[in-house]
C-alpha cells in the first residue's frame, strides 16, 4: 500500500504541485501582452491546482503515518518538518499574494481595454509571490530527496 500512496504523491507532485509554480510565469507573460482573458483563466487554474496540491501534501502525511518504524519518522523529524512549513509558506503565498494579483491584473486589463504592461497592478505581486512559491517549492523537492 505504500509503494501506493508513494506513487500518488510523486505523480501529484509532478502533475498538481508543478503547474501551481508554473502558470503563474505564464501569467506574467500574459500580463505583458495584454491577454486579460488568459490571465483570468491562469488565475482560475492557478487557484484550483493550489487547493489540489493540498491533496499531494494529505498523501505525504499518509506516508509518513506509514513509514517503517525503523526510520523514526514523524512529523516532527526535522526534515519532515521543515517541508511542511515551506509547503505551507507556498500554499499561503500563492493564495493571499500569487492568486489577488493575478485576479486584479486580469480587471485592471479588462477595464483598460488590455493596455497593460510590466507595471499593471498585480504584476510585482506576481512575479515576487510566484517566485518565492517556486523557491520554496524546489526547497520541498530538496527536503524530500536529501532527507538530511
Amino acid at each position: 500500500m505504500d509503494t501506493l500512496f508513494t506513487i500518488l504523491h510523486v505523480v501529484g507532485a509532478v502533475f498538481i504541485v508543478g503547474p501551481m509554480a508554473v502558470l503563474p510565469q505564464s501569467g506574467l507573460r500574459a500580463i505583458r501582452t495584454g491577454n486579460s482573458g488568459a490571465v483570468t483563466t491562469l488565475a482560475k487554474s492557478t487557484f484550483i491546482f493550489t487547493i489540489a496540491s493540498i491533496v499531494v501534501a494529505l498523501l505525504g502525511f499518509a506516508l509518513v503515518g506509514m513509514a517503517d518504524p525503523k526510520y523514526h519518522l514523524s512529523v516532527g523529524t526535522p526534515w519532515v518538518l521543515s517541508a511542511v512549513i515551506a509547503y505551507a509558506l507556498a500554499l499561503v503565498l500563492s493564495l493571499v499574494l500569487v492568486v489577488p494579483g493575478l485576479r486584479g491584473a486580469a480587471r485592471a486589463m479588462a477595464s483598460n481595454d488590455g493596455a497593460v504592461s510590466s507595471k499593471a497592478p498585480g504584476y510585482a505581486k506576481v512575479a515576487a509571490g510566484s517566485g518565492l512559491v517556486s523557491l520554496l517549492l524546489v526547497v520541498v523537492v530538496v527536503l524530500m530527496v536529501w532527507k538530511p
